[in-house]
């Protein structure tokens, strides 16, 4: 049996089976009609993020598949929500989520950047350029700008005492959210809780001990730094006391039932006296258990699962407030910022297990039934909780996703003290110091060194745009005033402001 070429094939036993269907009739992209598909996949996404650049940028509304609504112009949650299927588009959507975990802003910039060297790209490459000589030139073009990069940065103080020039540098942060009108709060918000736990001698920040917390209701400006712990939970009986002092804790991930019996076999209670005596052994049991607690001295038991009415009711009693179904992640952080440990037995309780907080107390909202528990004065003063207050859901968690990039900025200052200014300013720079160097080359990478010089002028460009100013009108005459000024710090005037020294703008 003659077989077709490619694809028919034959096992060992002359059976003959396909290997691929239809070979003869596909179509496969090769050489430069495949890096052209690639590249354009990627513009497409870069030019969808290009209108949310900015402090006039547009924000993104997406639809999930149970249709949620979410209103962003974060650009690594506009992406994360996107349903992208082209694998260089999933590329794209992995540089913003790097950009989100190193640095923790800038997501939208660095998509529209790497959007615009692939454009320059495929100029280049039109031109017969090989892909590896531009992908060099282009390493080469970073490199030159990164080092102009330090020669136009500017030290901050980072300074405990004087808290001014982070918040300032914090609010250039939020100037293009959705919460820029309570904007010096919520960049004081950010500075102080990154204040509340770094560690200015190994110049470091940890994010676990910084927990944001939302509750829908009342205004944005009611939002607040709390220095302690916020759990969305309540006490479990109503009766119990609403504000405690001076409280020991004792943390438990055990449940207040009694032990079950491991067999597999049926227990039948036949009598009234068997029930009785079975009813008698569960409150016994829940007796001991809350004795249990009470002799290691706790003032408040911490909960991670629940308990039924009868052991609520005797926790009342023996005045013992308690807190049932509280979350393994806010356990965890109760326990670093109390200082006690979690106990996984009733058993293994001990007076020097149990943290410690000044003050538990119970927040009420307005008319509304919603409560929420304050842990206070905590042994472990830097953990804190930033506690936002919103009109509606999204509302709060774009607020969360702001804070969030205001918070990573000041951590990245603490870290590296240097900041370079936004609106395009640093952006126009570098292209001027590119372009120069690339007039120096001789080889095939001044295609590539003058390339990126154009790419990274699609920033300002995009930022011109989107504040509604004439684009190539705005560049050039910001260009000629970089070259003739030496003034690194002149940018897009985005908000109309009146001059161009972008102090006052985003930096990308």
């Amino acid at each position: 049996m003659a077989s077709m070429p490619g694809s028919l094939a034959f096992d060992e036993y002359g059976r003959p089976f396909i290997i691929i269907r239809d070979q003869q009739n596909q179509k496969r992209l090769t050489g430069n009609d495949a890096i052209k598909s690639h590249i354009l996949a990627a513009r497409s996404i870069a030019s969808t993020l290009k209108t949310s650049l900015g402090p006039k940028g547009l924000d993104k509304m997406m639809i999930s598949s149970d249709g949620d609504v979410t209103v962003t112009n974060d650009g690594a949650t506009i992406l994360k929500m996107m349903d992208v299927d082209h694998e260089i588009a999933k590329l794209m959507v992995q540089l913003s989520q790097s950009q989100d975990d190193e640095i923790g802003d800038g997501t939208t910039g660095v998509v529209v950047l790497a959007g615009a060297l692939l454009e320059q790209a495929e100029q280049l490459i039109d031109k017969g350029i090989h892909p590896i000589r531009i992908a060099d030139g282009f390493e080469l073009a970073a490199q030159c700008a990164a080092k102009h990069l330090e020669t136009i940065s500017d030290s901050f103080p980072v300074d405990k005492n004087d808290l001014e020039p982070l918040i300032q540098t914090a609010m250039t942060t939020l100037g293009s959210k959705i919460i820029n009108k309570c904007h010096r709060q919520m960049a004081e918000i950010a500075v102080n809780a990154v204040m509340a736990v770094a560690d200015m001698e190994k110049r470091d920040v940890n994010f676990e001990l910084i927990k944001v917390e939302g509750k829908v209701g009342g205004r944005l400006e009611d939002t607040m730094l709390v220095r302690g712990v916020v759990i969305d939970k309540d006490f479990s009986h109503p009766q119990m006391p609403k504000v405690l002092r001076d409280v020991k804790l004792a943390i438990l991930t055990c449940p207040f039932e009694p032990p079950k019996p491991k067999t597999k076999h049926k227990l039948d209670v036949t009598s009234v006296e068997d029930y009785k005596a079975l009813r008698k052994y569960e409150q016994d049991k829940f007796s001991e258990m809350v004795q249990q607690v009470k002799d290691a001295g706790a003032t408040l038991a911490i909960c991670q699962w629940g308990f039924d009415d009868e052991a609520n009711h005797l926790l009342l009693q023996r005045e013992l407030p308690a807190i049932r179904w509280v979350g393994g992640t806010e356990i965890e952080l109760i326990a670093i910022a109390t200082g006690g440990r979690i106990v996984p037995r009733f058993e293994e309780l001990s007076p020097d297990k149990l943290g410690y907080a000044g003050l538990v107390r119970e927040l009420q909202f307005g008319t509304t039934k919603d409560r929420m528990l304050v842990i206070e004065e905590c042994k472990n003063s830097r953990a804190v909780t930033i506690f936002i207050r919103g009109g509606n859901k999204m509302i709060i968690e774009e607020a969360k996703r702001s804070i969030h990039d205001a918070v990573c900025v000041v951590r990245n200052l603490v870290q590296d003290n240097r900041v370079v200014y936004g609106g395009g300013a640093s952006e126009i720079s570098c292209a001027i110091a590119v372009s120069k160097e690339a007039d120096k080359i001789s080889s095939l990478e001044q295609y590539a060194f003058r390339a990126f010089s154009d790419a990274l002028e699609n920033i300002p460009i995009a930022l011109a745009e989107n504040s509604g100013l004439s684009p190539i009108h705005t560049l050039t005459e910001i260009k000629a005033r970089h070259i003739k000024e030496k003034n690194p710090a002149l940018g897009i005037d985005c908000m109309l402001k009146g001059t161009n020294v972008s102090h006052n703008l985003k930096d990308i």
